[in-house]
């Protein structure tokens, strides 16, 4: 069974193990997504303690993406804190597992957190991913505006610098 939801701090601290696991293996895939190789799965541990730190504040929207109860896939949105940007939200790190890409996880995440960055008061969405990478292509089909790229943004995993192409989408 496959279930995609929206996870609380206490879900997401217990879900470290397996949100670790598909870093890692997103990373090892190439997926430019602010680490570098070598990367091992216990290396994104302080990262996704903040990230779950961050849910129980309030600033962060985390989806997960479970294949017969383990996490598979994710994303997230920021939620914007500055009082001119109530309505604005940054979609991060939409990651899923190798072994489970082709089940349409990506898009049915993308659905659950836009239609909870939604209703939690956001009509605009904004995010930044590879150029030239898989993830780059998915974005158009999902109903996301190009804005364009910007050269030798960051870096691939293996070294080398890679653009970056930004995109928005309304909703709510």
């Amino acid at each position: 069974m496959t279930t995609i939801r929206i996870i609380d701090t206490e879900e997401a601290r217990a879900a470290i193990p397996d949100l670790c696991e598909v870093l890692a293996d997103c990373i090892h895939g190439g997926a430019s997504v602010g680490f570098m190789l070598p990367f091992a799965p216990k290396d994104g541990e302080t990262y996704w303690q903040e990230i779950a730190g961050a849910v129980e504040k309030g600033g962060i929207i985390l989806a997960v993406a479970e294949v017969e109860g383990k996490v598979v896939g994710t994303v997230q949105v920021g939620l914007a804190s500055k009082p001119n940007q109530p309505h604005r939200g940054d979609l991060m790190k939409l990651l899923v597992h190798r072994s489970a890409r082709g089940l349409g996880l990506s898009r049915r995440l993308m659905d659950v957190v836009e239609a909870e960055a939604a209703r939690r008061g956001r009509t605009l969405l904004v995010l930044d991913t590879a150029t030239g990478s898989d993830a780059e292509k998915i974005y158009p089909r999902f109903g996301w505006e190009r804005v364009g790229v910007i050269p030798d943004y960051a870096m691939w995993p293996e070294g080398g610098f890679c653009g970056t192409t930004l995109f928005y989408k309304r909703v709510g």
